[in-house]
């Protein structure tokens, strides 16, 4: 038997307060216009907005030349000229415009053959229902170690799931960006890319006040470590408890013919799933085995790298800048494999055939893509970002808090911050030089300000549509909800959002009043030099 869409069988409950409200969210949300001309809206107003304040004189200080901010006008013919030379070049370098295509080729053949909805059906015949909501988002955190795989691979996944499993597909997307977005600096044991090099700016800014000091790439370790039963736990509790049952009665419209099915696996289904199993376990075998012998390709060089970073995980290993590879290679032998032992490919036609359905799926994205990119280069151009962030921790530095309260006042700038500046190492490149110092000086060690920087720009990564992933999102939220809009992705995860920003808040300064370590070599406070 198939499995039915989920529909509503009775009537509408009353709905509560919260469910009220992102209901509202969600109405005002999709009244915007569409994403792609929301981006280009966002970008002319951009443009005059820098006009206006190109003349304007700030006192603020820029840490990356060490002179006053100055915010570039846009409108000028140097700067229009240089627009439209550089258009088609700041499209084809968005970053995540190249990781998702590459992605969705392995993935489509996967998907295309069946093996992506056969494996899945014979998980699901073994996993209990109730801990289908865990599971993916621990999958999500644990993607953060393959950089940006999870946006590609576990949220579309994460919808695949829920729908087999008879449960709405948009709680299941909520779930998995919970966890791959939301807690994009936890840690599942495995430390991620981003662990030495946040550290390595926050070295460099330590450095502007004391040029001896030494920070450990690990020094968040133990707290991102722990952090990941946190998310799981509000994560799980949020998705059953109030996202779920406020879907119930949102019909699943969309093309039902490309959605899994729950019937038991058919014999030649059963060979195929095995073949490629089989096939998929030697060449990660064989992949394991290049990682193993000393001065292996895939490593960094040494030279360069921070005390106790494993080259295989810094950021510029060749293996963290293979990720997108590595995941198309992985997806497309099992696929391969499958559908030839199981019958559903007859010729290396059909293996084109499948990449082209799964390109030709990606077609509003990249409308989306076009504009994100032009609107992200202009912001960035206008150095308005970097305006903003600066008087933010000007303004922290200004109000004398406690420490425990200049902690929590860290993750609420770190998450204003993070509405308008997307990459979360650029975004502490310019922040943490003047929060880092500034609160060294206030006897704040740099690894309790990295942690708090690391939980406000965490916090807000799902809700906002800056994020350069965030068009891709609501791109797999259409596949099965037609309506579904910017508005309708803000009120799924503004719930964890929120939670998120004041629980992990609290458990960071549970950390600091326990005297729990942050991580390796880490310390909650800095004597100033005299």
């Amino acid at each position: 038997m198939s499995q039915p869409t989920p529909t509503p069988t009775a009537p509408p409950a009353k709905r509560g307060l919260v469910t009220r409200f992102l209901d509202g969210v969600e109405r005002v949300g999709n009244r915007l216009p569409d994403p792609a001309v929301l981006f280009l809206i966002l970008m002319l107003a951009t443009w005059a907005l820098s006009a206006l304040l190109a003349n304007v004189s700030f006192g603020e200080i820029d840490p990356r030349s060490g002179e006053p901010v100055q915010i570039v006008n846009l409108l000028s013919g140097g700067s229009l000229t240089a627009f439209m030379a550089t258009m088609v070049k700041t499209f084809v370098n968005f970053a995540p415009l190249g990781v998702v295509l590459v992605a969705m080729l392995g993935l489509g053949v996967a998907e295309h053959t069946g093996f992506i909805n056969a494996a899945l059906r014979a998980m699901l015949a073994v996993t209990p229902r109730m801990l289908l909501t865990p599971a993916v988002i621990a999958v999500g955190i644990l993607s953060h170690i393959a950089v940006d795989a999870g946006y590609v691979l576990v949220i579309p996944l994460g919808a695949v799931i829920f729908y087999a499993a008879g449960r709405h597909p948009l709680a299941g997307i909520a779930a998995a960006f919970a966890g791959v977005s939301g807690g994009f600096s936890a840690t599942f044991f495995v430390p991620s890319s981003l662990d030495p090099l946040l550290a390595g700016l926050t070295q460099e800014a330590a450095r502007l006040l004391d040029p001896a000091i030494e920070i450990n790439p690990l020094n968040n370790w133990f707290f991102t470590t722990a952090s990941t039963f946190l998310i799981v736990a509000v994560g799980w509790f949020l998705t059953d408890r109030v996202i779920e049952p406020r879907l119930k009665n949102t019909p699943v419209d969309g093309d039902t013919s490309q959605m899994p099915t729950m019937e038991p696996l058919a014999p030649h289904e059963r060979r195929g799933l095995v073949a490629a199993l089989i096939a998929g376990g030697i060449a990660v075998g064989l992949f394991a085995l290049s990682l193993l012998p000393e001065g292996t390709p895939w490593a960094a060089p040494a030279e360069g790298l921070a005390p106790g970073t494993n080259p295989l995980l810094a950021f510029t290993a060749p293996l963290m800048q293979s990720i997108v590879a590595l995941i198309f290679i992985f997806f497309l032998i099992p696929g391969v494999v499958y559908g030839y032992v199981s019958g559903t490919v007859k010729t290396h036609r059909d293996i084109i055939a499948g990449m082209s359905t799964a390109m030709a799926g990606m077609g509003y994205y990249i409308v989306m893509a076009f504009f994100a990119a032009q609107f992200i280069y202009a912001f960035g151009q206008s150095n308005l970002g970097v305006l903003m962030a600066i008087k933010g921790a000007n303004g922290l530095q200004a109000l004398g808090l406690p420490m425990a309260l200049t902690v929590v006042g860290i993750v609420l700038l770190s998450g204003m911050v993070n509405l308008v500046v997307g990459s979360a190492s650029a975004k502490w490149a310019l922040i943490g030089a003047i929060m880092v110092p500034m609160l060294m000086q206030l006897g704040v060690s740099p690894d309790l300000t990295q942690a708090a920087y690391r939980v406000g720009d965490s916090s807000t990564n799902i809700i906002t549509p800056l994020l350069p992933y965030f068009p891709l999102i609501v791109v797999f939220c259409q596949r099965y909800v037609k309506s579904a809009g910017v508005g309708t992705l803000l009120a799924l995860m503004l719930p964890f959002s929120v939670t998120l920003l004041v629980v992990w808040s609290a458990f960071l300064i549970g950390f600091w009043a326990l005297g729990i370590p942050l991580g390796v070599g880490s310390t909650y406070t800095y004597a100033p030099a005299g």
